[in-house]
């Protein structure tokens, strides 16, 4: 026969049994429960001799799973056209994101590394006003502030920069610096860190428009003034 037997000195937890016959004697299955509690009571205590305890953490390469709940009305918010936000998370975190597909608002984190699970979760929660029944959908970026943001598209009149999660505005090619530039990818490229100042928002279509050149200037002048610039608003929270 195949008996199998598991469990903690206190009992059973679990069991398999595979037999060839019809049948097995009551005493022959008393006697192998008894000599597998006994194998058993030995295995824990040396365990419990290695670890007396569970440790307070997990390990940081243990696998991890995460459901938090955001409003169901944000979950296209969370995909972004042609899935480009949740790819971006994805991407910048190293975690998989899941949605549910019962549109419950229920999203689904898995992850290795404890850092880049934090990391997720605070994206979505930063772009989703913090599940059902929160903010407005993210950090709006204002007129006048500086940020440090992440360029998501270059293209040949200027790059799109992505200043707090989910919220971009475009940097045109002439708000790059202070001098003639003739390639976007002469001065930025896709993925680098930038810092802009946002000069305008489309009061119709409310698009973003982002200079370089601005926040460039502008920070030096804080540098010869103070001593010190003011810091740039970070692209994450």
């Amino acid at each position: 026969m195949d008996f199998k037997l598991a469990g903690t000195t206190k009992g059973i937890t679990g069991f398999q049994l595979d037999l060839k016959i019809n049948g097995l004697p009551f005493e022959i299955a008393k006697t192998a429960i008894f000599q597998a509690r006994d194998a058993r009571i030995e295995i824990l205590k040396v365990m419990l001799a290695s670890l007396p305890a569970p440790r307070a953490d997990l390990s940081k390469y243990a696998p991890r799973i995460q459901t938090i709940q955001i409003d169901p009305e944000k979950i296209g918010l969370l995909i972004g056209p042609g899935g480009k936000t949740i790819r971006r998370i994805t991407e910048t975190t190293g975690a998989q994101i899941d949605i549910a597909e019962d549109d419950s608002g229920k999203v689904f984190i898995y992850s290795n590394n404890g850092e880049a699970m934090a990391r997720a979760i605070q994206e979505i929660d930063g772009l989703c006003g913090g599940g059902s029944g929160g903010g407005g959908g993210g950090t709006p970026i204002e007129i006048g502030k500086i940020y440090t943001g992440r360029v998501t598209g270059v293209k040949e009149f200027g790059c799109f920069v992505e200043c707090t999660p989910g919220k971009e505005g475009l940097c045109h090619i002439s708000e790059l610096a202070d001098f003639r530039v003739r390639r976007t990818e002469d001065v930025v490229k896709e993925g680098d860190s930038i810092t802009v100042k946002c000069i305008g928002i489309d009061e119709r279509s409310g698009k973003v428009r982002l200079s370089r050149k601005a926040a460039m200037k502008e920070l030096e002048a804080q540098k010869q003034q103070g001593g010190e610039a003011a810091p740039a608003a970070p692209a994450q929270s």
